[in-house]
């Protein structure tokens, strides 16, 4: 696994673009590009599902591992990992900090939303 520059995180952390391909079952073919929320926290970028658990990208990056995101003009090839715990608290409030006053702030940081909660890894090759 790669690392985020400093300019990366705050270029994502900016944005309000992030889209996320996880892998189709073939593991080469990437799925249709969803936009979704992302935070930044620290130096890593979580994102999570709105429609929770349910949600087919969730499914798609918890079931293969790896995909591409594309946000603020670059694109990333990315692993995925699930989320769960105390972090769940922290991500909370990186969300209310960056989406304060949406109609959609609390269903992201409901129990459904935060049940589906992954972490993006860069993978060291950059597109």
């Amino acid at each position: 696994m790669g690392t985020w520059s400093n300019e990366e995180l705050r270029k994502i952390r900016d944005a309000d673009d992030l889209h996320i391909s996880p892998f189709r079952e073939d593991g080469v073919t990437y799925g249709t590009p969803t936009w979704i929320w992302s935070v930044v926290v620290e130096s890593s970028i979580y994102v999570r599902a709105y429609y929770g658990q349910n949600s087919r990208w969730y499914q798609a990056a918890v079931r293969q591992k790896a995909g591409r995101i594309t946000v603020a003009g670059m694109a990333f090839e990315v692993s995925f990992e699930p989320i769960e715990g105390q972090m769940s608290d922290v991500i909370d409030n990186a969300y209310r900090t960056k989406y304060k006053g949406s109609p959609y702030l609390d269903a992201m940081i409901s129990t459904r939303a935060r049940s589906a909660t992954v972490k993006v890894l860069p993978r060291m090759t950059r597109t």
